[in-house]
């Protein structure tokens, strides 16, 4: 694979067999994103565990206390009170069985689904067009909820879902590069903070296998899977 020159100088700058301290590797990061927009910084984590038992899926959800830098859209499936209360709550979409159907018509502009679980019949039907773009709501994500007010605004907020791919690796963004490391540091090790606290109680061994960050278009940086997470970062 050709990488273009920016590239090739920010790989300069990383030392591919060094695993980095977290604050460091989130500066280098940081550093290579070089791009003319505002690249997010991403994090990739592989984990000790078999995707393929269900006593080992890590999944969940996280609100990063520095939010992702992005505006989100959020589009939320109820009706009555709940549809009003997600609306008072800041919505972008709010609807129940119109929605569905909007959906199935082609539109997709949002980029979080939250429904209220009377909805998950009409919502059902939908999980060949969302399931495979990770928008289905599901309850451990928090995002099939009684309280759609606080699912919106958690979401708007910041909030994230981290979940195994099929090779065991987790892949979230932390936020921009123009946070800086100190905000994108906090961003971290809430992350990972939620990851460890996921761990099955099947996992054994090594859990954190590797762990890496990078921006869009920059090279990826190693982080030491031993010292990931507020613990480690505070001693």
């Amino acid at each position: 694979m050709k990488h273009g020159k920016k590239y090739m100088d920010g790989a300069k700058l990383v030392d591919r067999s060094n695993l980095y301290e977290t604050a460091e590797a989130l500066d280098l990061a940081v550093k290579t994103a070089t791009a003319k927009f505002d690249e997010t910084i991403e994090v990739h984590v592989r984990l000790g565990v078999d995707s393929r038992h269900a006593d080992q899926q890590v999944r969940g959800a996280v609100v990063l206390p520095n939010g992702t830098g992005k505006n989100v859209r959020v589009a939320v499936f109820a009706k009555g009170d709940l549809a009003k209360a997600a609306e008072d709550a800041g919505a972008d979409f709010v609807g129940d069985a119109d929605l569905v159907t909007k959906i199935q018509g082609g539109w997709m502009d949002f980029d979080v689904a939250i429904a209220s679980p009377d909805m998950m019949g009409f919502v059902g039907r939908l999980g060949k067009v969302l399931g495979p773009r990770g928008l289905m709501p599901s309850p451990k994500a928090g995002t099939v909820t009684m309280d759609v007010a606080k699912a919106v605004v958690d979401a708007k907020a910041g909030k994230i879902e981290y979940r195994l791919d099929k090779s065991n690796i987790i892949h979230c963004p932390i936020g921009k590069a123009s946070f800086g490391t100190e905000k994108l540091l906090e961003n971290f090790n809430a992350l990972l903070d939620a990851i460890i606290k996921a761990k099955p109680a099947a996992a054994k061994g090594q859990y954190i296998k590797s762990c890496a960050v990078a921006s869009t278009m920059g090279p990826g940086v190693r982080i030491n899977p031993s010292r990931v997470g507020s613990a480690a970062t505070e001693q």
